[in-house]
Protein backbone atom coordinates (compact mmCIF):
# COMPACT_ATOMS: atom_id res chain seq x y z
CA UNK A 1 0.00 0.00 0.00
CA UNK A 2 1.23 3.69 -1.20
CA UNK A 3 1.58 5.99 1.81
CA UNK A 4 0.56 8.60 0.28
CA UNK A 5 -2.85 7.60 -0.14
CA UNK A 6 -2.62 8.37 3.81
CA UNK A 7 -4.60 11.48 4.65
CA UNK A 8 -4.66 13.43 7.50
CA UNK A 9 -7.94 13.19 9.65
CA UNK A 10 -8.58 16.79 9.67
CA UNK A 11 -12.01 16.66 11.39
CA UNK A 12 -9.89 15.11 14.69
CA UNK A 13 -7.15 17.16 13.92
CA UNK A 14 -8.15 20.27 14.02
CA UNK A 15 -10.46 20.31 16.92
CA UNK A 16 -7.59 19.47 19.23
CA UNK A 17 -5.22 21.99 20.88
CA UNK A 18 -2.23 22.48 19.40
CA UNK A 19 1.02 20.08 19.76
CA UNK A 20 -1.55 17.87 20.55
CA UNK A 21 -0.68 14.29 19.38
CA UNK A 22 -3.16 12.29 16.96
CA UNK A 23 -1.34 9.22 17.45
CA UNK A 24 1.36 7.61 20.32
CA UNK A 25 3.14 4.76 19.35
CA UNK A 26 3.87 2.84 22.18
CA UNK A 27 7.64 0.92 21.92
CA UNK A 28 8.85 -1.32 24.43
CA UNK A 29 12.41 -1.55 25.29
CA UNK A 30 14.58 -4.21 26.95
CA UNK A 31 18.00 -4.13 26.21
CA UNK A 32 17.38 -2.96 22.49
CA UNK A 33 21.03 -0.40 22.75
CA UNK A 34 22.45 -1.67 19.85
CA UNK A 35 19.86 -1.82 17.23
CA UNK A 36 17.54 1.26 18.71
CA UNK A 37 19.04 3.85 17.04
CA UNK A 38 18.22 2.18 13.28
CA UNK A 39 14.92 1.23 14.64
CA UNK A 40 14.40 5.16 15.69
CA UNK A 41 15.52 6.40 12.32
CA UNK A 42 13.22 3.64 10.12
CA UNK A 43 10.37 4.25 12.32
CA UNK A 44 10.77 7.89 12.26
CA UNK A 45 11.21 8.19 8.58
CA UNK A 46 7.87 7.11 7.99
CA UNK A 47 5.82 8.39 10.66
CA UNK A 48 7.34 12.09 9.35
CA UNK A 49 4.99 11.00 5.87
CA UNK A 50 2.03 10.69 7.43
CA UNK A 51 0.69 14.09 8.02
CA UNK A 52 -0.70 13.25 11.26
CA UNK A 53 0.68 14.96 14.99
CA UNK A 54 2.11 12.41 16.74
CA UNK A 55 4.36 11.17 19.31
CA UNK A 56 6.58 8.18 20.22
CA UNK A 57 6.86 6.74 23.63
CA UNK A 58 9.85 4.39 24.43
CA UNK A 59 9.23 2.44 27.47
CA UNK A 60 12.27 1.24 28.93
CA UNK A 61 11.77 -2.06 30.99
CA UNK A 62 14.38 -2.15 33.61
CA UNK A 63 17.22 -2.52 31.17
CA UNK A 64 21.03 -3.33 31.94
CA UNK A 65 23.04 -1.80 29.08
CA UNK A 66 22.28 1.64 27.21
CA UNK A 67 18.97 1.41 26.22
CA UNK A 68 18.01 4.39 28.98
CA UNK A 69 20.75 6.59 27.55
CA UNK A 70 20.05 6.01 23.90
CA UNK A 71 16.38 6.76 24.44
CA UNK A 72 16.62 10.05 26.10
CA UNK A 73 19.32 10.98 23.69
CA UNK A 74 17.05 10.54 21.05
CA UNK A 75 14.33 12.42 23.27
CA UNK A 76 16.53 15.43 23.28
CA UNK A 77 16.76 15.78 19.57
CA UNK A 78 12.80 15.85 19.12
CA UNK A 79 10.21 16.94 21.36
CA UNK A 80 7.58 14.43 20.05
CA UNK A 81 10.12 11.44 21.71
CA UNK A 82 9.01 10.44 25.09
CA UNK A 83 10.61 8.24 27.84
CA UNK A 84 9.21 6.23 30.46
CA UNK A 85 11.70 4.43 32.17
CA UNK A 86 10.91 2.05 35.01
CA UNK A 87 13.21 1.43 38.21
CA UNK A 88 13.78 -2.42 37.57
CA UNK A 89 12.30 -5.24 34.68
CA UNK A 90 9.19 -5.04 35.65
CA UNK A 91 8.64 -7.45 32.24
CA UNK A 92 7.12 -6.30 29.00
CA UNK A 93 3.25 -6.25 29.99
CA UNK A 94 3.99 -4.05 32.38
CA UNK A 95 6.20 -1.94 30.53
CA UNK A 96 3.44 -1.50 27.69
CA UNK A 97 0.95 -0.70 30.14
CA UNK A 98 3.16 2.31 31.14
CA UNK A 99 3.05 3.28 27.63
CA UNK A 100 -0.41 2.94 26.85
CA UNK A 101 -1.80 4.88 30.27
CA UNK A 102 0.67 7.78 29.32
CA UNK A 103 -0.31 8.02 25.74
CA UNK A 104 -2.26 11.47 24.85
CA UNK A 105 -2.73 9.97 21.27
CA UNK A 106 -6.62 9.90 20.32
CA UNK A 107 -4.99 6.81 18.44
CA UNK A 108 -2.82 4.75 20.18
CA UNK A 109 -0.64 1.95 18.40
CA UNK A 110 2.24 -0.67 20.40
CA UNK A 111 5.00 -2.23 18.29
CA UNK A 112 8.25 -4.24 19.51
CA UNK A 113 11.84 -2.79 18.55
CA UNK A 114 13.33 -5.79 17.24
CA UNK A 115 12.09 -5.27 13.91
CA UNK A 116 9.82 -7.69 13.69
CA UNK A 117 6.70 -6.06 13.09
CA UNK A 118 6.60 -4.40 9.13
CA UNK A 119 6.30 -0.82 10.04
CA UNK A 120 5.57 0.01 6.52
CA UNK A 121 2.25 -1.61 8.00
CA UNK A 122 1.04 1.66 10.11
CA UNK A 123 -0.46 3.47 7.36
CA UNK A 124 -2.94 0.88 6.97
CA UNK A 125 -3.70 0.59 10.87
CA UNK A 126 -4.37 4.66 10.76
CA UNK A 127 -6.60 4.43 7.55
CA UNK A 128 -8.73 1.53 9.66
CA UNK A 129 -9.32 3.84 12.49
CA UNK A 130 -10.03 6.81 10.58
CA UNK A 131 -12.76 4.70 8.87
CA UNK A 132 -13.94 4.26 12.41
CA UNK A 133 -12.79 1.08 13.23
CA UNK A 134 -11.65 1.02 16.82
CA UNK A 135 -9.21 -1.43 17.70
CA UNK A 136 -7.16 -3.36 14.57
CA UNK A 137 -4.93 -6.27 15.32
CA UNK A 138 -2.05 -7.54 13.59
CA UNK A 139 -2.15 -10.97 13.11
CA UNK A 140 1.31 -13.01 12.68
CA UNK A 141 0.96 -15.44 9.95
CA UNK A 142 4.17 -16.36 9.52
CA UNK A 143 7.08 -15.99 11.81
CA UNK A 144 10.91 -16.14 10.47
CA UNK A 145 13.24 -18.75 12.59
CA UNK A 146 10.64 -19.31 15.03
CA UNK A 147 11.15 -22.52 16.80
CA UNK A 148 9.06 -25.86 16.91
CA UNK A 149 8.18 -25.37 20.79
CA UNK A 150 7.32 -21.47 19.61
CA UNK A 151 5.49 -21.99 16.44
CA UNK A 152 3.86 -25.36 17.81
CA UNK A 153 3.34 -24.11 21.19
CA UNK A 154 1.63 -21.02 20.36
CA UNK A 155 -0.89 -22.82 18.83
CA UNK A 156 -1.47 -25.32 21.51
CA UNK A 157 -1.96 -21.88 23.70
CA UNK A 158 -4.82 -20.48 21.44
CA UNK A 159 -6.75 -23.85 21.53
CA UNK A 160 -6.36 -24.98 25.53
CA UNK A 161 -7.43 -20.63 26.05
CA UNK A 162 -10.38 -20.69 23.72
CA UNK A 163 -11.26 -23.84 25.03
CA UNK A 164 -11.10 -22.40 29.24
CA UNK A 165 -12.76 -19.00 28.29
CA UNK A 166 -15.42 -20.58 25.64
CA UNK A 167 -14.16 -17.17 23.55
CA UNK A 168 -12.54 -17.15 20.41
CA UNK A 169 -9.18 -15.46 20.36
CA UNK A 170 -7.63 -15.77 16.89
CA UNK A 171 -4.23 -17.57 16.15
CA UNK A 172 -1.20 -15.36 16.06
CA UNK A 173 -2.65 -12.31 17.26
CA UNK A 174 0.08 -9.72 18.90
CA UNK A 175 1.21 -6.94 19.94
CA UNK A 176 1.11 -5.27 16.70
CA UNK A 177 -1.87 -3.31 16.99
CA UNK A 178 -3.64 0.20 16.97
CA UNK A 179 -6.43 0.82 19.57
CA UNK A 180 -9.00 4.20 19.96
CA UNK A 181 -8.50 6.13 22.78
CA UNK A 182 -12.23 5.32 24.02
CA UNK A 183 -10.46 1.45 24.71
CA UNK A 184 -7.54 3.15 26.18
CA UNK A 185 -9.51 4.21 29.00
CA UNK A 186 -11.17 1.38 29.68
CA UNK A 187 -7.61 -0.22 29.73
CA UNK A 188 -6.45 1.75 32.28
CA UNK A 189 -8.76 0.76 34.72
CA UNK A 190 -7.93 -3.08 34.82
CA UNK A 191 -5.41 -3.52 37.60
CA UNK A 192 -4.49 -6.67 37.68
CA UNK A 193 -0.90 -7.21 38.36
CA UNK A 194 -0.49 -10.70 36.62
CA UNK A 195 -1.34 -9.79 32.78
CA UNK A 196 -1.44 -9.94 29.25
CA UNK A 197 -2.34 -6.78 27.59
CA UNK A 198 -3.75 -8.34 24.34
CA UNK A 199 -5.82 -10.74 26.51
CA UNK A 200 -6.89 -7.55 28.61
CA UNK A 201 -7.29 -5.78 25.40
CA UNK A 202 -9.32 -8.64 23.78
CA UNK A 203 -11.78 -8.90 26.83
CA UNK A 204 -12.90 -5.27 26.89
CA UNK A 205 -15.28 -6.77 23.94
CA UNK A 206 -14.88 -4.03 21.23
CA UNK A 207 -15.28 -4.78 17.67
CA UNK A 208 -11.75 -5.69 16.46
CA UNK A 209 -10.42 -6.46 13.09
CA UNK A 210 -7.56 -8.28 11.73
CA UNK A 211 -4.58 -7.40 9.37
CA UNK A 212 -2.51 -10.32 8.56
CA UNK A 213 1.48 -9.80 8.66
CA UNK A 214 4.43 -12.02 7.79
CA UNK A 215 6.78 -11.22 10.89
CA UNK A 216 10.47 -9.70 9.61
CA UNK A 217 13.70 -11.47 11.35
CA UNK A 218 14.82 -9.63 14.01
CA UNK A 219 17.32 -6.16 13.23
CA UNK A 220 20.96 -6.89 14.30
CA UNK A 221 20.70 -10.56 14.63
CA UNK A 222 19.08 -10.34 17.66
CA UNK A 223 17.67 -13.00 19.85
CA UNK A 224 14.12 -13.34 21.55
CA UNK A 225 13.87 -12.18 25.12
CA UNK A 226 11.29 -14.42 25.76
CA UNK A 227 12.88 -17.85 26.97
CA UNK A 228 10.50 -20.80 26.86
CA UNK A 229 10.06 -20.87 30.65
CA UNK A 230 8.76 -16.99 30.82
CA UNK A 231 6.78 -18.22 27.78
CA UNK A 232 5.25 -20.61 29.81
CA UNK A 233 4.66 -18.47 33.10
CA UNK A 234 2.73 -15.68 30.21
CA UNK A 235 0.91 -18.67 29.17
CA UNK A 236 -0.32 -19.76 32.60
CA UNK A 237 -0.96 -16.25 34.17
CA UNK A 238 -3.45 -16.06 30.92
CA UNK A 239 -5.03 -18.85 31.92
CA UNK A 240 -5.96 -17.96 35.36
CA UNK A 241 -6.73 -14.45 35.06
CA UNK A 242 -8.94 -14.96 32.08
CA UNK A 243 -10.86 -18.24 33.11
CA UNK A 244 -12.02 -19.71 36.73
CA UNK A 245 -12.54 -23.63 34.57
CA UNK A 246 -9.45 -24.74 35.89
CA UNK A 247 -10.65 -24.56 39.61
CA UNK A 248 -13.51 -27.25 38.53
CA UNK A 249 -10.98 -29.73 37.34
CA UNK A 250 -10.43 -30.56 40.29
CA UNK A 251 -14.24 -31.92 40.48
CA UNK A 252 -13.87 -33.24 37.20
CA UNK A 253 -11.19 -35.65 38.49
CA UNK A 254 -13.17 -36.42 41.68
CA UNK A 255 -16.27 -37.14 39.12
CA UNK A 256 -13.70 -39.60 37.30
CA UNK A 257 -12.07 -40.97 40.19
CA UNK A 258 -15.23 -42.14 42.19
CA UNK A 259 -16.46 -44.10 39.95
CA UNK A 260 -13.31 -45.69 38.92
CA UNK A 261 -12.54 -46.23 43.02
CA UNK A 262 -15.85 -47.65 43.26
CA UNK A 263 -15.47 -50.63 40.14
CA UNK A 264 -11.49 -51.42 41.09
CA UNK A 265 -12.68 -52.24 44.76
CA UNK A 266 -15.79 -54.20 43.55
CA UNK A 267 -12.73 -56.21 40.83
CA UNK A 268 -10.77 -56.87 44.25
CA UNK A 269 -13.57 -58.14 46.06
CA UNK A 270 -14.57 -60.63 43.67
CA UNK A 271 -11.18 -61.13 42.37
CA UNK A 272 -10.57 -62.44 46.29
CA UNK A 273 -14.12 -64.50 46.45
CA UNK A 274 -13.67 -66.41 42.86
CA UNK A 275 -10.18 -67.23 44.07
CA UNK A 276 -8.13 -65.05 41.28
CA UNK A 277 -10.13 -66.31 38.22
CA UNK A 278 -8.64 -63.83 36.07
CA UNK A 279 -5.09 -65.06 36.79
CA UNK A 280 -3.39 -61.69 37.68
CA UNK A 281 -1.92 -62.99 40.55
CA UNK A 282 -1.72 -59.59 42.53
CA UNK A 283 -2.27 -58.95 45.93
CA UNK A 284 -5.11 -56.78 47.56
CA UNK A 285 -2.09 -54.71 48.89
CA UNK A 286 -0.91 -53.84 45.62
CA UNK A 287 -4.57 -52.66 44.21
CA UNK A 288 -4.76 -50.59 47.26
CA UNK A 289 -1.51 -48.98 46.78
CA UNK A 290 -2.22 -47.88 42.72
CA UNK A 291 -5.33 -46.53 44.33
CA UNK A 292 -3.81 -44.43 46.64
CA UNK A 293 -0.99 -43.15 44.70
CA UNK A 294 -3.49 -42.30 42.46
CA UNK A 295 -5.44 -40.65 44.39
CA UNK A 296 -2.39 -38.39 45.77
CA UNK A 297 -1.31 -37.48 42.37
CA UNK A 298 -4.89 -36.42 41.87
CA UNK A 299 -4.64 -34.15 45.18
CA UNK A 300 -1.40 -32.56 44.09
CA UNK A 301 -3.37 -31.58 40.69
CA UNK A 302 -5.98 -29.93 42.20
CA UNK A 303 -3.46 -28.26 45.40
CA UNK A 304 -1.17 -26.75 42.85
CA UNK A 305 -4.37 -25.48 40.67
CA UNK A 306 -5.44 -24.20 43.72
CA UNK A 307 -2.01 -22.58 44.68
CA UNK A 308 -1.66 -20.97 41.41
CA UNK A 309 -5.12 -18.69 42.08
CA UNK A 310 -4.10 -18.02 45.77
CA UNK A 311 -0.90 -16.68 44.68
CA UNK A 312 -2.86 -14.87 42.13
CA UNK A 313 -4.94 -13.47 44.85
CA UNK A 314 -2.38 -12.97 47.11
CA UNK A 315 -0.54 -10.21 44.50
CA UNK A 316 -3.70 -8.39 43.99
CA UNK A 317 -4.34 -7.97 47.37
CA UNK A 318 -0.85 -6.68 48.04
CA UNK A 319 -2.27 -3.60 46.45
CA UNK A 320 1.36 -2.23 45.07
CA UNK A 321 1.63 -0.75 42.17
CA UNK A 322 1.64 -1.89 39.07
CA UNK A 323 5.34 -0.06 38.16
CA UNK A 324 7.44 2.70 39.45
CA UNK A 325 8.73 5.33 36.68
CA UNK A 326 12.87 6.35 37.17
CA UNK A 327 12.26 10.41 36.65
CA UNK A 328 15.47 10.58 36.12
CA UNK A 329 15.73 8.09 33.15
CA UNK A 330 12.37 9.57 31.53
CA UNK A 331 11.27 12.24 29.31
CA UNK A 332 8.42 14.47 28.18
CA UNK A 333 5.60 12.21 29.96
CA UNK A 334 3.30 14.59 32.03
CA UNK A 335 1.18 11.48 33.81
CA UNK A 336 2.18 8.22 35.45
Amino acid sequence: MAIAKLKPHATIQDKLPAHAPVLSIVVPLYNEAVILRDFHSSLFGLLDTLGLRYELIYCNDGSSDDTAEIALSLAETDRRVKVVSLTRNFGKEIATTAGITVARGQAIMTLDADGQHPIELIPEFIERWQAGEKAIIGVRVSNQREGFVKKYGSKLFYKILNSLTGRRLVPGVSDFRLIDKSIQREFIRMTERNRITRGLIDWLGYRTSYLEFDANARMGGMKATYSVMKLFKLATDSFISMSVRPLYLTAYFGAIVLPLSLLLGLVMVINFLLGDPFNWHVTGGAYVMVLILFLIGVIMVSQGITGMYLSHIHTETQNRPLYVVDRSLSKGIEHE
